[in-house]
């Protein structure tokens, strides 16, 4: 179990490791381009060499590339859905020079037409990407907190679109807040025996390779999509240690998207909380 952040790419993905470094990061997200941009110009050979070696030199475990914020495969305009398929193509290739573990995105939103209508489109369009960038990283649908009419907030969903794209490159990235904002309590042993047991039977277990690992501001069930500093929230250490001991969760990095303590987002007072409660459950 490594422990990592998002942190920035500005000046090259070459530039991220050193910053990673600095908030004692195992592992390591960031964005190929601009996140709220459609543009993304591919990454250079150059950069790319800086960063194998940038990541050779720190022994830096997995990077995740994080898809644009615009992505949306459930959208019924024609030239929305082939922006973001040409962006989140993008960022597969850019996850395949660098040889990252994948891409985590947001299922985002069906605008209103309901699920079922929209799920053959989005593994078509999943499909198609994958297709296109062969190659060995991952497309990693994150689990949503379950406001309006986002998709994913159930296992139920994710396993049905997982199952409809039927491709082994299709995992799934647990946003620990997310999945609380959505009904699921993974602070309890009980609760979260209940909820990893569904996610195998809806998902499959394998398919779990990444964890946003984000505390809550909200309540559990609130459908609100707003994180907190580990242990600040109302998942709190408690819930971090009881979820961070489960075996589902063992071989699983888990990427920090908090506040932070000085609000400049993830940063090493995180990471030591995190990796205070893996050695208080003796894992990684």
């Amino acid at each position: 179990m490594l422990i990592g952040a998002h942190v920035s790419a500005a000046g090259g993905s070459n530039k991220a490791v050193a910053r990673a470094e600095e908030i004692g990061a195992e592992c390591m997200q960031i964005f190929a381009s601009s996140p709220r941009m459609w543009s993304a110009k591919p990454i250079a050979d150059a950069v790319a060499e800086k960063y194998t070696s940038e990541m050779e030199r720190a022994g830096m475990g997995p990077t995740v590339l994080h898809g644009k914020y615009l992505i949306a495969l459930g959208a019924a305009d024609p030239g929305l859905l082939a922006k973001s398929e040409t962006a989140l193509r993008a960022d597969v290739a850019a996850a395949n020079k660098l040889g990252a573990l994948g891409v985590i995105f947001h299922p985002a939103s069906h605008r209103g037409q309901g699920f079922e209508t929209v799920v053959d489109q989005f593994a078509n369009s999943v499909r198609k990407i994958l297709d296109a960038e062969p190659g060995n990283s991952l497309l990693m649908l994150e689990t949503s907190a379950g406001a309006g009419d986002h998709i994913g907030s159930t296992f139920a969903e994710l396993g049905t679109l997982v199952k409809a794209i039927g491709n082994d490159r299709v995992a799934v990235c647990l946003d620990t807040q997310h999945v609380w904002a959505a009904g699921y309590n993974i602070a309890v042993a009980d609760t979260l025996n209940e909820t990893m047991e569904e996610f195998d039977k809806k998902i499959g277990l394998g398919r779990l390779q990444s964890v946003h690992a984000n505390d809550s501001m909200r309540e559990l069930g609130s459908s609100v999509d707003r994180h907190e500093n580990i242990g600040d929230g109302l998942i709190g250490s408690t819930g971090f240690a009881t979820l961070m001991a489960h075996d589902a969760f063992k071989n699983v990095p888990f990427y920090l998207e908090v506040p932070g303590t000085g609000k400049s987002g993830p940063d090493r007072p995180n990471i030591d909380r995190l990796k205070a409660i893996r050695a208080e459950v003796d894992v990684g």
